[in-house]
């Protein structure tokens, strides 16, 4: 019988992935729905650049910062919990090794297989602590310039975000024309970033991307009407 080459195709960039959906979404909701607002007020493109540019900015760096600090919280409870399981297998090994025990029961392993695999998982406490990280806790060791990365990658996906509403006012001679390009360009980077994100996270990109667009619309028109009865 032919040998049949598998080869494992899993997507492992769920994190980066993750910190551009952050800051891409918010960066193309905010300043658009900012966007509109002004237009239903003003009649001033440079008004709504510098508002605009303004809030970029700052919501880059919020957003930014935001990445940074749950990435350095997900790193320091790590370092907390393995602490608590190495001070564990020091004082209370019998109960840390029962556990390990009831993992493999977990997982079906027959009980004649259980103590040996539980014995020769705790002759190595490293090893130990590295077992009870991953299958009692559930927690991987993270990356340590993951906070960097992340507070980067979600403040630049927030820029390139923000721009896409923004960038119509640079050119339009009036604010009505646009808030109309702006609506149009958004709209349709809405939908493809949608469906990019739900070929990465779901089985339906073009519910993924339908839905992204919604979301987009309704925050500007609710924006733009505000603006519009207030002003």
């Amino acid at each position: 019988m032919p040998q049949v080459h598998h080869v494992e195709a899993h997507f492992t960039g769920s994190e980066t992935v993750r910190d551009m959906v952050i800051g891409m979404s918010d960066g193309l909701t905010v300043p658009f729905a900012l966007a509109a607002g002004l237009s239903g007020a003003v009649q001033s493109t440079g008004i709504v650049i510098t508002a605009g540019l303004a809030e970029i900015a700052a919501g880059s760096i919020a957003m930014g910062l935001g990445g940074y600090l749950a990435a350095r919280t997900d790193a320091e409870h790590y370092v907390s919990e393995r602490a608590r399981e190495e001070r564990e297998v020091r004082e209370v090994p019998e109960i840390e090794r029962e556990e390990v025990a009831d993992v493999f029961r977990g997982y079906g392993v027959p009980e004649a297989v259980v103590s040996e695999a539980a014995r020769a998982i705790s002759a190595d406490p490293r090893r130990w602590v590295d077992f009870m990280m991953r299958f009692e806790l559930g927690l991987e060791e993270p990356d340590p310039g993951r906070a960097r990365r992340s507070a980067l990658t979600i403040a630049l996906s927030y820029v390139a975000g923000g721009l896409v509403p923004l960038g119509p006012y640079f050119v339009a001679s009036t604010v009505s024309t646009g808030v109309l390009w702006s609506v149009l360009l958004t709209l349709t980077a809405l939908l493809l970033f949608g469906y990019g994100k739900g070929r990465f996270t779901t089985e339906r990109p073009w519910r993924s991307a339908w839905q992204t667009a919604l979301v987009g619309g309704l925050a500007a028109g609710a924006a733009f009407a505000i603006a519009k009865v207030i002003s």
